[in-house]
């Protein structure tokens, strides 16, 4: 009984305190100032790993009306370890209705089934990063997706702490940027190390975008 009501707390504590960032981020994004890229996402480099870059078709305007992002970067990198698709969305600010889109959201809308869901250490910049791992499947076809979430000042896995970091972004800074950055490689023997090696490179380089 104790740990039933634990836990309850724990959950109402959590739902508190994201209904809280989300009352003070609207409230403090009505003045907020846009942000900006120093160096536009196709900077980002076409040979990654001895994998080759080729860009994919543009969003649909479907697709984009829905995403609303500023900028996004969608390419498929192709090679011996390949194919690894790669896709950023950038947001100069975001406001109820423009926030980054969650994976978890929008690969069951496209018909993807999440089969199983975890978390991935990636080294970079002599740190380590904690980003989801998702494993998705659809009509016989699996696929391993990593994803996170990241902006001038972090990179981080989970979409409420970043909603809570992005209510006191917009006090304390006035800014809200940040992007989403999501790898997808077909789920086969040595996928998981080839799509960490990847994000590996991959985040110093959207660091650099921001500025940092």
């Amino acid at each position: 009984m104790t740990t039933s009501r634990s836990k309850i707390s724990r959950h109402l504590l959590a739902t508190f305190l994201l209904l809280t960032a989300t009352l003070t981020f609207s409230k403090a994004t009505a003045n907020r100032k846009s942000g900006h890229l120093i160096q536009p996402l196709d900077t980002i480099s076409r040979n990654i790993l001895g994998l080759n870059a080729s860009d994919n078709a543009a969003l649909s305007d479907g697709t984009l009306e829905q995403l609303k992002p500023t900028s996004y970067l969608s390419r498929t990198y192709t090679g011996a370890s390949g194919p690894v698709d790669l896709f950023i969305a950038f947001y100069a600010q975001q406001r109820a209705g423009e926030s980054m889109h969650s994976p978890k959201h929008c690969l069951p809308g496209a018909g993807w089934e999440i089969w199983n869901y975890g978390s991935a250490d990636i080294p970079a910049d002599r740190r380590i990063y904690h980003i989801n791992r998702y494993s998705i499947s659809r009509e016989g076809q699996r696929m391993l997706v990593l994803y996170w979430y990241q902006s001038k000042e972090r990179v981080i896995a989970s979409e409420y702490m970043g909603k809570i970091l992005l209510a006191r972004d917009a006090l304390l800074q006035n800014a809200t940027a940040g992007s989403i950055v999501r790898i997808i490689v077909p789920d086969r023997p040595g996928a998981q190390e080839t799509a960490r090696a990847f994000a590996s490179e991959v985040i110093p380089q959207m660091q650099l975008c921001f500025g940092r």
